[in-house]
């Protein structure tokens, strides 16, 4: 009889460490605690995105710099086209006023009308 006694005070004993065992939490890493590998790779990560974060301001300003130059060079595009349009205008007036123009040769030469000699 004390041997069963024995046997099932062991039985209750086991039944109650795999009881508590199973209570007691979940397999795996804790949250909250990381290894020294996983800090490593945050802070690698860390640094690729500071990386990739300069790189793109760096690419943001080369772009802002050639659309600055294309918009400078289309303004002077328009100011010469202006020069012309107002030479022309007056070119026109003096001809439907039946007036030759100062420089009549000039102007047939800039229209492609006239071939220099």
């Amino acid at each position: 009889m004390a041997e069963m006694e024995i046997q099932s005070n062991k039985m209750t004993i086991t039944e109650e460490a795999i009881t508590t065992r199973k209570e007691c939490g979940k397999r795996g890493r804790k949250p909250g605690r990381k290894t020294s590998t996983e800090k490593l790779d945050i802070k690698a990560k860390l640094e690729r995105s500071r990386q990739s974060a300069r790189e793109c301001r760096a690419r943001k300003k080369l772009r802002y710099q050639y659309l600055e130059e294309l918009v400078a060079d289309r303004e002077k595009a328009v100011v010469a086209l202006r020069a012309e349009l107002e030479r022309l205008i007056q070119w026109n007036r003096q001809l439907s006023e039946n007036n030759t123009p100062i420089n009549n040769d000039q102007l047939l030469q800039e229209i492609g009308i006239l071939k220099q000699e």
